[in-house]
């Protein structure tokens, strides 16, 4: 396994949990992040081999018109085609994995976050010191991802059915973050939980 220079935390929660919301607390306070979503759209940018593939498989419909990734046709056919979902996640889970690393190593930060919607499914929980679960009640989770993505609720349903539950998120973490979508609370919830986290790597 890589050594690090900063220790590992993750930060696991589903999709409309509020993570980038969170991430962006830690950031304010110094510590430095890494997001799995940032770094899967970033395995997939034109030009890259991950996009080459998904071309090859799927044709040019499979792009927008600008070239990039035609996200929302790439959805359809994982959602309806689940073997097609396993084929996607061999192509781009190895270069997701990679590109993580890479940026994990750079960061200086006392600790480095882990911001990842599949922690546990991808077994990146491996490699951290210590999880963190957003605990998040399922309406506002199923509100913001239908108003975010603009979606129906079946839809955000599906995506959700993927996903670990938050029930079992929490089960398998160390430290919970409960965000029911208080933003002004949560200023000092995640101070809270840094101090927390600092005590568990360095007392």
């Amino acid at each position: 396994m890589t050594t690090h220079t900063s220790p590992i935390i993750g930060l696991a929660g589903g999709i409309g949990s509020g993570k980038s919301t969170i991430t962006k607390y830690f950031n304010d306070i110094g510590i430095q992040s890494v997001d799995a979503d940032d770094v899967a759209r970033l395995v997939v940018l034109p030009g890259s081999v991950c996009l080459k593939q998904i071309q090859q498989r799927y044709g040019e419909k499979i792009l927008l018109s600008d070239g990039a990734l035609n996200r929302s046709a790439l959805r359809t056919i994982i959602f309806n085609q689940p073997e097609e979902r396993t084929w996607i996640e061999e192509l781009t889970h190895p270069a997701i994995r990679k590109e993580i690393t890479k940026q994990l190593n750079s960061v200086t930060s006392p600790y480095a976050l882990l911001v990842h919607p599949l922690l546990f499914e991808t077994k990146q929980n491996a490699i951290c010191q210590l999880i963190v679960a957003i605990d998040v009640p399922k309406d506002i989770q199923l509100q913001r991802v239908m108003s975010r993505d603009r979606i129906s609720q079946e839809s955000a349903e599906k995506i959700m059915a993927t996903q670990l539950s938050n029930s079992e998120r929490i089960e398998r973490a160390d430290l919970v973050l409960e965000n029911s979508g208080n933003i002004a609370e949560m200023n000092a919830k995640v101070f809270k939980l840094h101090k927390k986290i600092l005590e568990s790597l360095y007392t």
